[in-house]
């Protein structure tokens, strides 16, 4: 392998090639070849794992049914990108920068606290790139309220209102059927979904978080709420027609798309039916195993005085966010599936900034982080935005969070960081 210093194309290995792995970070390659080439790829699930080495062209010997076998190997590219499962991310992180490799990591970091904090002192000791997929920074939308905030057209920053609208859909999807459903299998919510936004709002303040409480439950999709004479699966139950959450409504009209890409590989009706009368999520809502949280709060202060809050709710018709930032001059108003950003200056008319439209998912986010990684390891100067470092705060505050919420405290968010260490 070449010395990457001024390369005009790097490359990738990708462990996991799933709906991150796969359907997100890895189109870039195939949007920019000229830059990015993708060489190898560990993924154990068969059908995902050939789908993946056809579509990049991956040579036979470079194809890996696990990613320890991967990381067997002598380094096969210049990076690698890690989008295993929450509980599968702190071994082969650790191997890979041991081996050299410029990581980019899915976020959470992990589920489990010290390893999250023994990644951020791996990055400390290591010379690689080394980023979180905190994909909002690089977002157009929060870009762009990050560069009003430093302009000062509002004043100084004194409060923020931020929300986390899952949506109903997604909420059933992936956190009561899927895999992010169960807190002793993945994370508690406010971690595996929502340390994007400890991070956005960290960046946006431009300030350490010094105090936290939250409040919140499981509320809803529990078999308490169960309609009378509903059934165990959306298939067999009378009532299916008139759910809201009713699996053959949301995953029939997307076929070979997210979500139903998610639940079966076999992307006919044939295989999507097969997967509802026997997987996971084909269950009812008020009949799985799922224990996060569908509905919480949180209240912060940070060192520069500035306060907020941030709700996330599964009780949304729309996937979005929403924000509002007060400041001493002026406010924003903002949402992050439209292409518009509220300006309003004091005693002044309200301002519509209008945004470029982009590609990738989570607004242009997801190609955004993929071009600064692929530029990163071409050599350029400067640090990445979502270094390892720094996203272990947003991490800790997520776990703040929770400790709050169980044990209806104000958490000291230094003391509960040195504790932990």
């Amino acid at each position: 392998m070449n010395n990457k210093e001024n390369r005009n194309k790097v490359s990738i290995s990708v462990v996991g090639a799933g709906d991150r792995g796969k359907d997100s970070y890895a189109l870039y390659a195939l949007d920019y070849p000229n830059d990015l080439e993708i060489v190898a790829v560990a993924e154990p699930n068969e059908v995902k794992r050939k789908e993946f080495a056809k579509t990049h062209n991956i040579k036979e010997e470079n194809i890996f049914s696990s990613w320890e076998d991967l990381l067997d190997c002598e380094r096969l590219s210049d990076g690698i990108i890690i989008a295993t499962q929450d509980d599968m991310h702190f071994k082969p992180t650790k191997i890979a920068l041991e081996k050299g490799y410029d990581v980019l990591l899915e976020k959470p970091m992990s589920n489990d606290i010290k390893e999250i904090v023994a990644l951020g002192e791996l990055a400390k000791q290591y010379d690689n790139n080394f980023m979180i997929c905190h994909v909002l920074r690089y977002s157009p939308f929060f870009s762009k309220l990050k560069e009003l905030i430093g302009s000062g057209v509002i004043g100084d920053l004194r409060s923020m209102q931020h929300n986390e609208n899952i949506g109903y859909y997604h909420m059933a999807h992936s956190f009561v059927r899927g895999n992010w459903r169960n807190e002793g299998e993945s994370s508690p919510i406010i971690l595996a979904k929502s340390c994007h936004d400890m991070d956005i709002m960290l960046w946006l303040v431009g300030s350490k978080c010094t105090k936290i409480s939250s409040f919140g439950n499981l509320s809803h999709f529990k078999a308490s709420n169960a309609p009378k004479n509903s059934a165990k699966r959306c298939l067999e139950c009378s009532l299916e027609k008139e759910c809201p959450y009713s699996a053959p409504a949301l995953y029939y009209k997307h076929i070979g798309h997210w979500p139903s890409s998610v639940i079966t590989d076999d992307h006919t009706s044939e295989g999507v039916t097969k997967a509802l009368k026997e997987g996971p999520y084909g269950r009812c809502v008020y009949h799985c195993d799922n224990d996060v949280c569908d509905h919480q709060v949180v209240m912060m202060e940070f060192e520069n005085d500035v306060t907020a809050t941030f709700n996330l709710s599964a009780f949304t018709d729309k996937t979005h966010r929403t924000i509002k930032l007060m400041g001493s001059l002026g406010e924003i108003r903002g949402d992050d599936r439209k292409s518009v950003i509220e300006l309003t200056v004091f005693g002044e008319e309200t301002q519509l900034i209008e945004l470029d439209s982009v590609k990738g998912r989570h607004g242009g986010g997801d190609y955004g982080i993929m071009e600064d990684f692929v530029n990163l390891l071409k050599g350029s100067e400067g640090k990445a935005l979502t270094s390892a470092e720094v996203s272990v705060e947003s991490h800790v505050m997520a776990f703040a969070c929770e400790e709050s919420r169980h044990n209806g405290l104000v958490v000291n968010i230094k003391s509960f960081y040195d504790s932990i260490k």
